[in-house]
């Protein structure tokens, strides 16, 4: 009988019951959910990991420059960069993940994971992953149900949505998925996983979210970035058995009361924090004035044709 856990201790106990791993109670939600057969469901899966590998791949090889000009091909400049501040893996997971994200901000194709806004996250961790450890396909996809079995419950007791809830909805939630993917792909237990997506939170509790001209690039990009080194950080910790102290339920509860609390200028309307900086209004009026001319040259060629 598939379940929809409405909390991490629901996902422990029915764990306990029934001796499955943790991503197999999330496989049959999903079947039924979307009354596929399993066979569907793991060619589903391989898909959007398909989709993630191929937005990192044209991030690092195509032009990523925005209609904004805020976006101008960073993933590419990380990968070459001849300074590594940790390691050269420390600077491939960087922009993987950018890569990820700048595609989305120059609209192409991506898996939103769980969000457009946090798209960079789980392809910049998965792809790192596979690189460096050379983790089975199978793996991979397992840690991406779990990865959605977190986002669930992080819905339903919080939120996924900067609108409700600020950044630390859209990233704290993507870095949350990369890092109980990360400990289940090496070989860590659910124990782990919560302790992961704990940390995780607590770190990224109270990120607002704040789009210089309303627009899912800045400082979106840079925050996918620094997320997915957030959810290795984490998963590390939880990985040599340090503890968040704070169970995993509790940490979601305090990030939705956090959300809840955040001042709407904070959520996703561009009317406080980065965006209401001098140079960000700035920005926002030459996008303004530029896609006015752009409508207007549209709406000319129109007429002629008419």
């Amino acid at each position: 009988m598939a379940i929809l856990f409405d909390s991490f201790t629901e996902w422990r106990n029915y764990l306990a019951q029934n001796a499955e791993a943790p991503w197999q109670p999330v496989l049959g939600y999903e079947i039924q959910q979307h009354r596929r057969k399993e066979a569907e469901i793991w060619a589903k899966l391989d898909q959007a990991y398909v989709v993630m590998k191929d937005a990192v791949h044209t991030g690092l090889t195509e032009d990523m420059t925005s209609f904004s000009g805020m976006v101008n091909n960073g993933a590419k400049k990380v990968r070459d960069s001849k300074i590594h501040v940790l390691s050269p893996e420390f600077t491939l997971l960087l922009a993987n993940t950018i890569a990820a994200k700048e595609v989305n901000s120059c609209m192409g194709r991506i898996v939103a994971a769980p969000t457009a806004g946090a798209s960079g996250i789980m392809p910049g961790v998965l792809t790192t992953l596979e690189t460096l450890h050379h983790i089975e396909r199978r793996r991979l996809l397992e840690g991406m149900l779990i990865a959605a079995g977190i986002a669930l419950i992080i819905e339903k007791r919080a939120s996924i949505a900067g609108a409700v809830g600020g950044c630390q909805a859209e990233t704290g939630t993507a870095a949350a998925m990369g890092a109980g993917a990360i400990v289940h792909v090496m070989g860590g237990n659910f124990e782990q996983i919560c302790e992961a997506v704990a940390i995780t939170i607590m770190n990224m509790l109270g990120l607002i979210c704040d789009p210089v001209a309303g627009l899912v690039e800045l400082p979106c990009v840079k925050r996918n970035g620094s997320a997915s080194v957030i959810a290795f950080s984490s998963a590390q910790l939880a990985l040599a058995g340090d503890s968040a102290v704070i169970p995993v339920d509790e940490v979601i509860d305090a990030m939705g009361e956090v959300g809840a609390s955040m001042a709407t200028e904070y959520k996703e309307t561009a009317l406080g924090g980065i965006a209401n900086t001098p140079t960000a209004r700035a920005i926002e009026q030459k996008v303004l004035v530029n896609s006015a001319e752009m409508a207007d040259e549209g709406f000319g060629d129109d007429s002629e044709d008419l």
